[in-house]
């Protein structure tokens, strides 16, 4: 199943890492960058929306960097593989309809974790998308508060993209000024 033709997205920005390697941190600079040519698609923005209203949880609450979500993390994620085991499209979906993203050029799609969330993108929008890999070492990930948690860090969630083949890899571990950074990432926007 196709999407509707349109003359957006102009290119979709794929982006994968492990916890705390700093994604977040990227793709908000990025889109800064970018201004009102582009549109930040978190996934996990639906995927929590759905589950703190299906659990009855505080859904703001999950979207920060606290424990509060950290403490669901493993249900959710085996909560989420249900659905999309039915529906690997649904969160990839559902994304692009609560950010408005067709209104934008560039997509960024922020925390691609799965091998189907790229199988999306690349199906619907082809030669458009392009991937970038964020690391971090475990030492500067381990400063940001990550803490290897079995069940959470050897899953597909976080592992599941490790041996795929990137446009770009970027290190993240603060080796590199952050405008540095971005100058990488820009050189992936058509002229």
């Amino acid at each position: 199943m196709t999407e509707p033709a349109s003359s957006h997205p102009q290119l979709v920005i794929l982006f994968s890492g492990k916890r705390k390697s700093g994604k977040d941190f990227i793709t908000d600079n990025l889109k800064a960058k970018l201004e009102e040519s582009a549109v930040i698609l978190r996934l996990s923005g639906p995927l929590k929306e759905c589950y703190a209203k299906d659990h009855n949880l505080d859904y703001e609450k999950m979207l920060s960097a606290s424990d509060y979500k950290e403490k669901y993390r493993l249900d959710m994620i085996t909560w989420s593989t249900a659905i999309r085991l039915a529906d690997y499209t649904y969160f990839c979906k559902a994304a692009i309809e609560k950010y408005n993203a067709t209104q934008f050029p560039i997509w960024i799609v922020s925390d691609c974790r799965r091998e189907t969330d790229f199988k999306y993108f690349k199906e619907i929008y082809g030669e458009k998308v392009k991937t970038v890999r964020i690391e971090a070492s475990e030492e500067i990930r381990a400063k940001r508060g990550w803490v290897f948690t079995p069940s959470v860090d050897d899953m597909e969630t976080e592992c599941g993209l490790d041996s795929i083949e990137h446009d770009l890899v970027i290190d993240n571990s603060g080796n590199e000024p952050t405008e540095k950074l971005i100058d990488l990432l820009m050189q992936l926007i058509p002229k």
